[in-house]
């Protein structure tokens, strides 16, 4: 069964606690809403399964159209929906960072800034030092538990979010967990710098491509979409115009660029844009180092209010994939470069 309780916690943070690097070990974050409420969200930076190290990507100036998605800033608690056009989360489907960009770090370790823990501080202790600073926390909610008080911060009723960290492509008595959209993630709104950081987090022994419907992990199929040379995913879509200049009907386009050193043969790729709309790339080759517009059209459309696109290959395998906000697509005519 899919997580049970998904949504997001929009709230101040106020305290955080480390938990070392014993057990199970997580990151504890104290926060309040807007109306009182306190809540603990429990980071995992520690996995029962070996290797235990967690993967964990960083976007300093995260751009994603997810952002207008979410509630307003201290609201609380607020469920979500699993499916695309939500502030669910996916992170194969959903284009939010490059997996190529996905690194390791060990929990918890004596010095500074080496560390899963000294990580989430650098973010975290600069949201409780700001109070406009609005956090928001993805994942499964736990209580409200009325007469059981907070194991960590002793705050009454119990209650909090946990699996804020890729929920699916599980393995072993994890797999029961899967589902798409249903990703877990942390985002910090900086209003002083008008700018978002986004940190998400998944395990080594998660799958990167899984089935559409269940989130389980597709056989056959390799660990990681790309991985870090990007040498075995040579397309790469690194421009689009979403918004052309003059009256509709539009020629709405995407660039790809074949970054190998070997012509690219296109037949069977595919284009899609945020609703699944496919749209077929031309058969053929495609020399080394060149690029390719791509005219948008057959219902592929990229929509004005943010969106995104992504690339698959023969077998309907996500390559890539970017995502632009409402933002960038405002001036008409502009090329929006990734």
């Amino acid at each position: 069964m899919p997580l049970k309780n998904y949504g997001v916690l929009a709230a101040t943070a106020v305290d955080r606690r480390r938990e070392g690097a014993t057990d199970t070990p997580h990151y504890q974050i104290h926060l309040r809403d807007a109306h009182g409420t306190d809540y603990r969200a429990a980071v995992n930076v520690q996995s029962q399964q070996a290797p235990s190290d967690l993967l964990y990507v960083v976007v300093d100036d995260f751009r994603h159209p997810l952002t207008a998605q979410l509630p307003d800033a201290g609201s609380g608690w607020t469920g979500l929906s699993s499916k695309p056009g939500t502030a669910g989360l996916d992170f194969i489907r959903g284009n939010l960072f490059d997996p190529a960009a996905l690194r390791t770090l060990p929990p918890d370790l004596p010095g500074a800034d080496n560390d899963l823990a000294d990580l989430l501080d650098h973010y975290l202790q600069r949201a409780i030092a700001d109070p406009a600073a609005a956090v928001y926390l993805i994942g499964q909610r736990f209580g409200p538990e009325p007469a059981v008080p907070d194991k960590v911060f002793g705050f009454l009723p119990g209650n909090g979010v946990h699996d804020i960290h890729m929920n699916q492509g599980n393995s072993g008595r994890f797999r029961s967990d899967d589902g798409v959209f249903q990703d877990g993630g942390l985002l910090i709104h900086l209003p002083a710098d008008d700018r978002w950081v986004a940190v998400f987090l998944a395990f080594q022994t998660q799958a990167w491509h899984t089935d559409d419907v269940t989130g389980h992990a597709l056989p056959g199929t390799p660990p990681r979409p790309t991985d870090p040379t990007g040498q075995d995913a040579p397309l790469r879509i690194v421009a689009a115009v979403v918004n052309p200049a003059g009256p509709a009907p539009e020629d709405e386009t995407v660039t790809l660029l074949n970054t190998s050193a070997d012509p690219a043969d296109l037949t069977g790729w595919h284009l899609a844009d945020r609703a699944g709309h496919r749209l077929a790339l031309p058969a053929g080759p495609l020399a080394a180092g060149a690029t390719l517009v791509v005219h948008g059209g057959n219902g592929f459309e990229l929509g004005n209010h943010g969106g995104s696109i992504t690339l698959l290959d023969p077998s309907g395998l996500k390559v890539h994939g970017v995502a632009y906000t409402a933002r960038q697509a405002a001036a008409e005519g502009r090329t929006i470069t990734f």
